[in-house]
């Protein structure tokens, strides 16, 4: 299956939305400290974050790498299919993205990016453009964009907790 959409890996770079996409940008505080930053990587790259925020996830490996197929569940019904685009394994800086395949609701690419700054905060961004594919997120409009930056500010809150009390700093 091919991706639907043209601008596959946007997402990594500072670049503009691409045209007649909508974009998002939701950025949480996780807390402090290397092992803050260690558990959140851990937790974005192994795919516990989405698990944790209670959507179905079925992937084609235990860890995010390019090439591996992703189906996320919504609400018990709603597949979601995807491929992971790219990842990032550094020091102060891990992540990846996906983009959405024939038969996701959307379509575009969204990435989760876990960094840790100059004076140790660590912070969770997703960062995401779409545009809906399917009628029921076109009937949706500015419902369904809604709904996707509330699951972006949830997976900020449960990875935070994911960290535990360190990151309550």
């Amino acid at each position: 299956m091919s991706f639907t959409y043209d601008a596959v890996g946007a997402t990594r770079g500072p670049g503009p939305c691409p045209p007649g996409f909508h974009s998002l940008h939701v950025r949480t505080r996780l807390g402090e400290g290397e092992p803050v930053f260690r558990r959140a990587a851990e937790a974005l790259l192994t795919w516990e974050l989405h698990r944790a925020v209670g959507v179905g996830l079925d992937a084609g490996a235990e860890r995010a790498a390019p090439g591996v197929d992703v189906t996320v569940t919504l609400a018990g019904m709603i597949k979601a299919p995807c491929r992971v685009v790219w990842t990032v394994e550094e020091p102060r800086l891990a992540g990846w993205a996906y983009g959405t395949l024939p038969g996701h609701p959307e379509c575009g690419e969204e990435s989760f990016v876990v960094d840790r700054t100059g004076d140790g905060t660590v912070w969770l961004t997703v960062t995401a453009y779409s545009r809906p594919a399917k009628w029921y997120t076109k009937a949706g409009g500015v419902a369904a964009r809604g709904l996707q930056h509330a699951y972006a500010r949830r997976c900020g809150k449960v990875l935070r907790d994911l960290c535990g009390p360190a990151a309550e700093d």
